[in-house]
C-alpha cells in the first residue's frame, strides 16, 4: 500500500505526534511535505486561553490554510509528485463542530462549502494515530509550546473523542490505525522502522497496528 501511495496524511489528536510522523515519513520516502502551521494562526494562542470568543476566527484561519495548502498540492504540475500531509480536510468540520456555537457552526459551514474544492482530492493512505488524553497531556507538555500550555484534560477527552467518532466511521481512503500509547515511531527509530514495513505489507483498506 505505502509504496504506491502518492498522496499520503497522517492525522491524530493534538500531541499525538503527527507533524513529526509526517515530517519522518516523507524524509523516508523522499516526498514533499503538506503541514499545517499552527505558528502562522494569530488567533490560536487566544483561542486556547478564551475558547467560546476566539473559536471563529481560529478555526475560519485553519480552513483557508488548508485550502490554501490543498490548492499548492492540486496545482503542481508533478503528476507523479509524493506528498505527506499532517492533516485532512474532511476532518475540519469536526474541530468546528466541537468549538462553534450552533449559529457560529452554520456561517463556518457556508465557508467551508464556498473555499473547500471540489471533489475533494481524497488521500490514498491515512495514518491515524490514537493516544489516551493523558498521553496526550503529557506530550504537549514535554514539547512545551507557549500556547498549547492552557489546553486542559477536559478539552483533550473531547477531541479525542470526536476524533474516534470520524475514523470510527471513516471510508474515503485507505485507514490504518497505530496505537500510540504502546508504540512511538516518532521517538523510537524500531518502531517506526516496523510500521514502514507494516505500511508496506499493508492489504486491507483498514487494519490496525500495536503490539498484543
Amino acid at each position: 500500500m505505502l509504496d504506491k501511495a502518492q498522496y499520503i496524511v497522517v492525522e491524530g489528536p493534538i500531541g499525538a505526534g503527527k507533524t513529526s510522523l509526517a515530517r519522518r515519513l516523507a524524509e523516508r520516502l523522499g516526498a514533499g511535505l503538506s503541514l499545517e502551521q499552527p505558528e502562522l494562526n494569530p488567533f490560536l494562542a487566544r483561542f486556547y486561553n478564551d475558547m467560546p470568543r476566539w473559536a471563529l476566527a481560529t478555526q475560519l484561519s485553519f480552513l483557508y490554510q488548508r485550502v490554501d495548502q490543498l490548492n499548492r498540492f492540486l496545482d503542481t504540475d508533478e503528476p507523479d509528485r509524493r506528498v505527506v500531509s499532517d492533516f485532512i480536510l474532511d476532518k475540519d468540520p469536526l474541530f468546528a463542530e466541537l468549538n462553534l456555537e450552533a449559529d457560529e457552526f452554520k456561517l463556518y459551514q457556508r465557508s467551508y462549502d464556498l473555499v473547500v474544492p471540489q471533489p475533494t482530492p481524497k488521500p490514498d493512505l491515512v495514518v491515524y494515530l490514537q493516544a489516551k488524553p493523558a498521553t496526550l497531556i503529557e506530550r504537549i507538555a514535554r514539547r512545551g509550546v507557549a500556547a498549547e500550555r492552557p489546553i486542559t484534560a477536559h478539552y483533550l477527552e473531547r477531541v479525542a473523542e470526536r476524533y474516534a467518532q470520524f475514523f470510527y466511521q471513516y471510508d474515503a481512503s485507505p485507514l490504518f490505525i497505530v496505537d500510540a500509547e504502546v508504540l512511538n515511531p516518532v521517538d523510537h527509530s524500531d518502531d517506526f522502522d516496523l510500521l514502514v514495513e507494516r505500511l508496506r505489507a499493508m492489504r486491507s483498506f483498514r487494519e490496525f497496528f500495536g503490539y498484543a
